[in-house]
């Protein structure tokens, strides 16, 4: 339902409906439109890869590698570009929508990148000095700035593309 009309186009009686359950079952759960909307946009990031919690006898480049055709299918995945749209779409609007999908899902991700960008690091592929914050930064708004773009990305064009900003990151030789 936000994919295809927005924060407008799922109330929690619309949410509830397509359930199949009343609303003061799904106010259980949430308790707002907003925390509905954020768990349903994660859910629908179930199938992207992500580094496992423990990756310390794994170096850096061969677990990008390793997670770099899952993330290429995800981005050339056209329902991932329209609800990246809605999503900051809605960021004026709405603000308490992607507030409270930056506090239970960005922040925790940054964290786990930071953790791996650290790792290169200390493996001697990102400069010691490097702002890691920044990179993050560089690096989501890149595959974000081209997810934008109209012309969509196939899998072999995301993989060339996501390829390209890890080696321009310091991840991949």
């Amino acid at each position: 339902m936000f994919i295809d009309g927005g924060v407008e186009g799922a109330s929690i009686e619309q949410i509830a409906k397509r359930a199949g359950v009343g609303k003061l079952t799904v106010y259980r759960r949430w308790d707002s439109k907003e925390a509905v909307l954020a768990a349903a946009i994660e859910s629908a990031r179930d199938g992207i890869p992500e580094a496992p919690a423990d990756f310390a006898d794994v170096p850096v480049a061969t677990l990008v590698r390793e997670l770099l055709p899952g993330l290429a299918e995800a981005i050339a995945e056209p329902r991932l570009r329209a609800m990246i749209a809605r999503i900051f779409g809605a960021s004026v609007s709405h603000p308490e929508l992607m507030a409270t999908y930056w506090d239970n899902y960005v922040v925790p991700r940054r964290r786990n990148t930071r953790v791996l960008l650290e790792r290169a690091q200390a493996e001697g592929a990102i400069a010691a000095d490097a702002d890691l914050d920044v990179l993050i930064d560089m690096m989501v708004g890149a595959v974000l700035f081209r997810l934008v773009q109209p012309e969509p990305l196939d899998v072999a064009g995301a993989a060339a593309y996501l390829e390209s900003v890890y080696r321009q990151a310091g991840l991949l030789d």
